[in-house]
């Protein structure tokens, strides 16, 4: 159980890494800075986005799941705020730079 969540985190890290370096959507300033963010990350989406996600249900029913993809940015921006060398502006950006990283760590998984 250790050994999958370790490497969860360090592919989510990866991913946070490169979409950073790839893009211009926030600013990343090394590996270990992405390794602390995947840890963050994973904190707040087991404390924080259940709740979010109960209270977002009705608007998530009406978008058809779509407004999820915000949920996800709205915890990545508060990522940036607990990670200094982490910078993210902008909820826009917050959400592509979500999406990308989830399609990076699928990306990555496959080809392990």
């Amino acid at each position: 159980m250790g050994h999958y969540f370790l490497i969860k985190i360090l592919i989510t890290a990866l991913s946070i890494y490169l979409v950073g370096k790839l893009t211009s959507l926030y600013y990343v300033e090394d590996f270990v800075t992405a390794i602390v963010a995947a840890l963050v990350l994973a904190v707040i989406n087991f404390f924080v986005k259940p709740f979010l996600i109960f209270i977002t249900f009705p608007l998530t029913i009406i978008t058809l799941g779509i407004f999820l993809f915000f949920v996800n940015g709205f915890i990545l921006l508060l990522v940036s705020k607990f990670v200094p060398k982490f910078r993210l502006e902008g909820c826009l950006n917050a959400t592509i730079a979500s999406v990308l990283i989830s399609i990076f760590s699928s990306l990555i998984q496959w080809f392990i």
